[in-house]
């Protein structure tokens, strides 16, 4: 397949690119002082892309109208334009499954930290307060006897949820659908999951149908106890309602993986204390990071040697 031509618009994990420089010619755009011209030149041939960051739309499948696949790097795609794809006849996958586990973990993490404030207990500690000043706060709230609404019950809420039962939680769930054969307690409207819970975890992914859909409604229904827990994506959230309900007690704290701007985190949220911040590490072990590539060249090589892709995104299945 080395006469197979692909396009890689970022620099990608040493696991993709040495594999794909084996099994295609690899095009690096991100190498380009012109990067227009470089498209003029070699788009015509690009029949695959290896996607590890930037925008898929119109615009670059104008430019490359002979490709047949977008191998993407992540679970969540909404950095590209699935209708834009389907209209040119255009393959795109992502990598579920392998980072399941991970980001399900993670989450479990980020809610013990933030309810419990172990981020900032640990720079108490390091600042010198504990020998100084004696023992850090007592912490307002306690996962005990918590219920988890949990928003996006796909393979990763249902990964969070078996965890949270084994920590005694009760667990909800909001999604576009009722879904068969789950037991939890369903909410036909976010509002409503908030009203129900005290934790809410956010798993959606991100795109114009999730877009701020944790408005300042639902943090008023979630209630003074509330805490925000985002491992989805940053989108999913108003964060401006989020600071403002978070410096009025309108709820207790927030946990957030993933934010509006990435890398960009707004200065308030960095100001209050019960809210602990994380830089969108959700699957950033090199294990998962390693299967999510492998993930990307399996894509590719399946379809050209096949015509048929590992995962592509359910639109596509």
């Amino acid at each position: 397949m080395t006469n197979i031509d692909i396009l890689m618009p970022r620099p990608m994990l040493p696991i993709v690119q040495e594999q794909l420089d084996a099994t295609f010619t690899v095009h690096r755009l991100y190498e380009a002082e012109d990067k227009d011209a470089f498209l003029a030149d070699i788009g015509g041939r690009i029949r695959g892309v290896a996607l590890g960051g930037g925008r898929i739309n119109k615009g670059i499948l104008a430019k490359t109208p002979n490709v047949e696949i977008v191998s993407s790097f992540g679970v969540g795609y909404d950095h590209i334009n699935v209708d834009d794809c389907l209209a040119a006849n255009v393959l795109v996958t992502h990598t579920p499954d392998v980072l399941t586990e991970e980001v399900a973990d993670t989450a479990l993490g980020l809610m013990l930290m933030t309810v419990r404030e172990f981020g900032q207990a640990e720079n108490w500690l390091r600042a010198g307060k504990w020998s100084g000043k004696g023992n850090y706060p007592l912490s307002g709230a306690t996962l005990q006897d918590r219920t988890l609404g949990i928003f996006g019950l796909g393979r990763i809420g249902k990964a969070i949820a078996k965890r949270a039962e084994a920590f005694g939680l009760k667990v909800h769930y909001y999604g576009r659908n009722k879904q068969d054969g789950v037991t939890y307690p369903y909410h036909a409207t976010l509002k409503e999951l908030a009203a129900a819970c005290d934790t809410l975890m956010i798993v959606a992914p991100g795109g114009a149908e999730t877009e701020h859909a944790v408005s300042t409604e639902v943090l008023e229904a979630l209630g003074p106890d509330g805490v925000v827990i985002n491992v989805g994506r940053g989108s999913v959230i108003d964060e401006t309602a989020l600071i403002k309900a978070l410096e009025n007690g309108t709820i207790y704290g927030a946990g957030l993986d993933v934010f509006e701007n990435e890398p960009q985190v707004p200065e308030k949220l960095m100001q209050l204390d019960r809210v602990t911040l994380l830089p969108h590490v959700g699957s950033a072990s090199q294990a998962t990071r390693n299967a999510m590539g492998q993930r990307v060249v399996d894509n590719l090589k399946s379809w050209f040697e096949t015509g048929r892709a590992v995962s592509p995104v359910p639109e596509m299945k």
